[in-house]
């Protein structure tokens, strides 16, 4: 079993910036790749990001440019780092781990950019 618990979100103004993290607990020591996705009112859950266990990322279009997903490994978190926020940013931010062919998902961060 793992556990994530992610922080870190907030209200900010368009362009502004935000940092997420999610640490992780548990059994983590077969824990693979780990991921953001997001969930907008309305819409459907969307891949945001994801860090393999050597640090390769990926990123969709959406965010490609303005986040950076990161892991330190010594602490067992994953970060989000999200710049040059707009509004269609605004989501519920969740992180998921998978390990041992099984999906694990934290409990969100709510995330609104707006003047």
């Amino acid at each position: 079993q793992v556990q994530l618990v992610e922080s870190g979100g907030g209200l900010v103004q368009p362009g502004g910036s935000l940092r997420l993290s999610c640490a992780a607990s548990g059994d983590i020591f077969s824990m693979n790749g780990m991921f953001w996705y997001r969930q907008a009112p309305g819409k459907e859950r969307e891949w945001v990001a994801s860090i393999s266990p050597r640090g390769t990322a990926l990123y969709a279009d959406s965010v490609r440019g303005r986040f950076t997903i990161s892991r330190s490994n010594a602490e067992n978190t994953i970060y989000l780092q999200m710049n040059s926020l707009k509004p269609d940013d605004t989501a519920v931010y969740f992180c998921k781990a998978v390990s041992s062919g099984l999906s694990y998902w934290g409990q969100g961060t709510q995330v609104t950019v707006s003047p």
